[in-house]
């Protein structure tokens, strides 16, 4: 598992996998990343802090993923992403939660205060059916402005049966009017249910893709390892 690595085009930043005790959702038709887990809190945070001693600093930014949300990282770690940042001059910090976190946001945001937090939503997408119905989000609201509350980014996941080149730059239109930034993510096979849709990728290359691989606010990742972690 690579647990490291460093973002350079667009927002440059490092970036940090790290281990936490697991989703406390984990109903996501499309997801099995919860398997990057352990309820051992010591051994979470020998492996936590060996992956952020190799943080240096170089971009003053740091994002911090751990297949879940940082609620579910111990409170060891998140002293030591403190303390690595305050050391390093890490001026900017990117977090991930669920929406069902959403009201413990402003908690984190007090013990991170002295830096610029930055909250990531994994959202999916903005169709509510696809969503809620498919791949079983648990984000029962539907109003744009009020899902993007309290936090500043979102991921979103092509390449599904069911989306369109016109459902995705609804997705990716709607993403860039609420949020700071937008991570697009395509759909990769793995253990679940949920399958890659070849045909909605091809459309996504062909009309998506080429419209904003520009834009500063949206990063977009054909593989899961394209930002240098994972496994």
């Amino acid at each position: 598992m690579q647990r490291y690595g460093v973002i350079d085009n667009k927002r440059k930043r490092e970036i940090v996998l790290l281990r936490g005790r697991g989703c406390v959702y984990k109903k996501c038709a499309f997801c099995d990343y919860y398997l990057d887990s352990s309820k051992d809190d010591k051994a979470n945070f020998e492996i936590n802090k060996d992956t952020l001693d190799k943080v240096s600093g170089i971009y003053g930014d740091l994002e911090v993923i751990n297949s879940g949300s940082v609620f579910e990282l111990d409170d060891a770690t998140l002293d030591y992403i403190d303390k690595v940042c305050r050391e390093k001059g890490i001026r900017t910090l990117h977090f991930e939660a669920h929406y069902l976190y959403r009201h413990t946001i402003p908690q984190l945001r007090e013990r991170f205060k002295d830096f610029d937090l930055k909250l990531k939503l994994g959202l999916e997408t903005f169709d509510y059916h696809l969503r809620e119905e498919v791949l079983r989000k648990g984000i029962a609201e539907n109003n744009a402005k009020e899902i993007s509350r309290g936090f500043d980014e979102v991921n979103l996941l092509f390449g599904l049966s069911g989306q369109s080149a016109e459902s995705m730059q609804n997705d990716i239109q709607l993403a860039l009017e609420n949020f700071e930034r937008v991570c697009v993510n395509i759909m990769c096979d793995n253990t679940t249910s949920v399958k890659p849709d070849k045909k909605v990728i091809r459309e996504f290359m062909q009309v998506i893709y080429p419209a904003y691989i520009q834009n500063e606010r949206v990063d977009m990742l054909i593989n899961n390892t394209d930002f240098g972690v994972g496994d």
